[in-house]
C-alpha cells in the first residue's frame, strides 16, 4: 500500500499519543481504539509523517521522535519511537500562544522565513493535521490557507470552525480538496458520553430539564483554557454536540473548568443531567469519567487520516460529512453516534459520496 503522507501543525500531547500509537500498532494487529485495523486497505502502518511545525524553541530542530517527549508535553509513554528523520520546523506564532502559555513555552515571535505552503509542497504532504492550541484562530486560518495554496487536504482537530463553515467549505470545494473537522472527538470522552446520556434519556421518554459538564486536567491544554477569551469556539463546539441530541432546547453549561497541574495529561470529567419521567417524577444522572486525554483521540485521528486519504483517492472535495460526524465534535452535520459510525463505514465502502 502507498504511504499516506501527513504533515503536523503542533507537536503537543496529541501528536505524541498519535505517533506513539502508530508505533504500537506496527507490532500489534489489535483493533482496540480503531474503527477497523484496515479501512480501504489502509492500515495504521501506512501513515507516514513528512514534516512537522511547532513554535516551541526546545522542539524546533529536534527529530520528531524526540520532540514528542519534550516538556511541557506530559502524556504517558507507551512506545519507544524510532528516529523518524523528520526535523521539527519553526512555525509562525500568530495567536497560537496565550497568556498562560507564555511563561512555559519558549518561543520567538519573529517572522518565519519558511513558507508553510511551499514546505507542504516540497515534503510531499497529502494531508495537514491541525493540532494547534485552543484559541489559535488566526494560526488555523494561516494553515488552512496554506493547504489551499499547496493543494493539501486539511484535518482540523481543534475548535476553530473550518470544515463546518460554509465559506471555508466552498474554498476547499473550489480547489478540489477534502476537509474534515472540526474539534476532534475522543474514543470515549466527555462529549461522547454526554451526547449518549442525553440521547438515551430522550429515547427512553425522559424530559431532560438541564445538564452540565465540568472538566479538569493538568496539561497545557487546560492551562491554556484558563484564558476565557480563547474558549468561545470550544464551548460552542462541545455544547452544540450535546444539544443536537435533543429535539428541544435544554439549559446546558459545558466547558473546561480548572487546571490542576499534578494531573498531568489525566482528564477528569463530571456530567450531571436532571429530568423527569412517568408521573413527572424527577430523575438525575451523575457520572464521572477519568481518562488519559491525548490517547483518547489518537485512534479517532488515525481513522480520520485514513478516510481522508480515501477521499483524496476518489477525488472527493469539500466537507467530508460522514468522517466529520463520526470523528469530530462540531461537524457540518451533527448525528447520533451510531448513525455517524454507520455513515463512516458506508463512506469507506463506497456507498456514500462523502
Amino acid at each position: 500500500m502507498t504511504k499516506v503522507k501527513v504533515a503536523i501543525a503542533g507537536v503537543g500531547n496529541c501528536a505524541s499519543a498519535l505517533i506513539q500509537g502508530l508505533e504500537y500498532y506496527k507490532n500489534n494487529d489489535s483493533e482496540i481504539g480503531l474503527i477497523k485495523h484496515s479501512i480501504g486497505g489502509i492500515t495504521p502502518d501506512d501513515i507516514e509523517f513528512v514534516c512537522a511545525f511547532d513554535v516551541n524553541e526546545n522542539k524546533i530542530g529536534k527529530d520528531l521522535s524526540e520532540a514528542i517527549f519534550v516538556k511541557p508535553n506530559n502524556t504517558v509513554k507507551i512506545s519507544d519511537v524510532s528516529r523518524m528523520g523528520i526535523t521539527v520546523e519553526k512555525a509562525p506564532v500568530s495567536d497560537g500562544i496565550g497568556k498562560y502559555l507564555k511563561d512555559i513555552v519558549p518561543y520567538d515571535d519573529e517572522n518565519v522565513e519558511n513558507n508553510i505552503a511551499d514546505r507542504l509542497n516540497s515534503c510531499g504532504a497529502e494531508i495537514l493535521l491541525n493540532y494547534l492550541p485552543v484559541g489559535s484562530t488566526k494560526a488555523t486560518h494561516l494553515y488552512a490557507n496554506a493547504c489551499l495554496e499547496s493543494k493539501t487536504a486539511f484535518i482540523n482537530s481543534m475548535p476553530v470552525f473550518i470544515a463546518s463553515d460554509k465559506e471555508w467549505q466552498k474554498k476547499f470545494q473550489d480547489k478540489g480538496l477534502p476537509i474534515a473537522g472540526d474539534d476532534v472527538m475522543s474514543q470515549l470522552g466527555a462529549t461522547v458520553l454526554h451526547k449518549t446520556l442525553v440521547k438515551l434519556a430522550i429515547d427512553r421518554g425522559i424530559e431532560v430539564d438541564e445538564t452540565y459538564q465540568l472538566n479538569i486536567g493538568g496539561d497545557t491544554d487546560f492551562l491554556n483554557m484558563l484564558e476565557e477569551s480563547r474558549l468561545v469556539d470550544k464551548r460552542e463546539s462541545k455544547t452544540s454536540a450535546v444539544r443536537a441530541m435533543a429535539p428541544y432546547p435544554i439549559p446546558t453549561r459545558i466547558g473546561p473548568s480548572d487546571y490542576v497541574d499534578f494531573l498531568d495529561n489525566e482528564k477528569i470529567c463530571y456530567i450531571w443531567l436532571k429530568g423527569r419521567y412517568f408521573g413527572n417524577i424527577p430523575v438525575m444522572i451523575d457520572a464521572k469519567l477519568h481518562v488519559i486525554d491525548a490517547f483518547n483521540s489518537a485512534g479517532v485521528v488515525i481513522d480520520a487520516i485514513r478516510a481522508t486519504k480515501i477521499a483524496l483517492d476518489r477525488n472527493v472535495s469539500g466537507p467530508l460529512n460522514s468522517i466529520s460526524s463520526y470523528c469530530f465534535k462540531h461537524p457540518p452535520v451533527q448525528l447520533p453516534y451510531n448513525v455517524a459510525k454507520q455513515q463512516f463505514l458506508d463512506f469507506v465502502d463506497g456507498k456514500l459520496e462523502r
